[in-house]
């Protein structure tokens, strides 16, 4: 039938898809019939299902196709191409009803399954069926009691997990709590010792300026000093020199202009 229909490549290409995923279902379902276990029964339904949704998926292609490709295309054989979309949908839906057929039947036996084997499949539900038609109406309450105290211990285990949590969540809250507390104190230590250490930059700015200052007049001393020193030893190498003024406290002594006379015993002077 597909080469009786103009196609594009496109087209061919997902139309031999969706016909090879309709073989891989035809043949799934055939050999579903044959599978009596019911967990093999549920993998196969599973796998036939994702074949039903690629085959959902490739007839939207093939629709989207069929439109971009309709105004090129002649009117028959754009009905042609939408009776072959129809086809396959149709084809898909029935595949689909036959899915849910079985998924019905699988359905039935997995209650049957939970019901405790009414047909007598299951020996276990058997001897618990024989259990409970040999026990009298005292017992059964008895075990109904007994059965409400275990549910009711449990609801208790609960509520104690519960109150726990509770507990615990508390606790939690409490503890981040306090980390909150002790974060935002250290941030405010981070901002004292940020400030004292830029108020200690400053204070080592001006030492170091007032170290330079007075290593400059040291300096000036120095030179004063070393002048003085030099006038010192020039003076007393060359005390003639007149070009050199006296230092104060330093000039040679003034020549004696007078001379002490001797005074004889008689009271005259010379």
């Amino acid at each position: 039938m597909a080469n009786d229909i103009q196609m594009s490549a496109e087209l061919e290409q997902i139309d031999g898809e969706i016909r090879d995923n309709f073989r891989f279902l035809s043949t799934g379902f055939q050999k579903l019939d044959k599978i009596k276990d019911s967990n093999r029964q549920s993998k196969q339904l599973e796998d036939l299902t994702g074949k039903m949704r690629e085959c959902k998926r490739l007839i939207k292609e093939f629709d989207r196709e069929i439109k971009e490709q309709e105004s090129g295309n002649p009117p028959e054989v754009n009905k042609q191409l939408n009776d072959r979309k129809q086809s396959h949908i149709k084809e898909l839906n029935s595949y689909v009803a036959l899915r849910k057929t079985y998924m019905s039947a699988l359905g039935n036996k997995r209650v049957e399954l939970f019901d405790m084997g009414a047909g007598g499949s299951d020996p276990i539900a058997e001897d618990n069926v024989q259990l409970a038609s040999a026990m009298s109406n005292q017992e059964l309450i008895d075990a109904g009691n007994k059965k409400m105290d275990e549910t009711d211990q449990a609801i208790e285990r609960s509520k104690q997990v519960v109150e726990q949590t509770i507990e615990v969540g508390a606790k939690t809250a409490e503890s981040l709590k306090g980390q909150t507390e002790q974060m935002g104190r250290i941030v405010n230590d981070l901002d004292t010792i940020q400030f004292s250490i830029k108020k200690a930059s400053q204070l080592v700015k001006e030492i170091g300026r007032q170290v330079a200052t007075d290593k400059c007049i040291m300096l000036f001393l120095l030179l004063i000093v070393c002048g003085v020193i030099a006038i010192i030893v020039v003076k007393i190498v060359n005390p003639s020199n007149k070009n050199i003024r006296d230092i104060p406290g330093l000039a040679p002594p003034a020549p004696a202009s007078r001379k002490l006379l001797y005074v004889p015993t008689d009271g005259l002077y010379i």
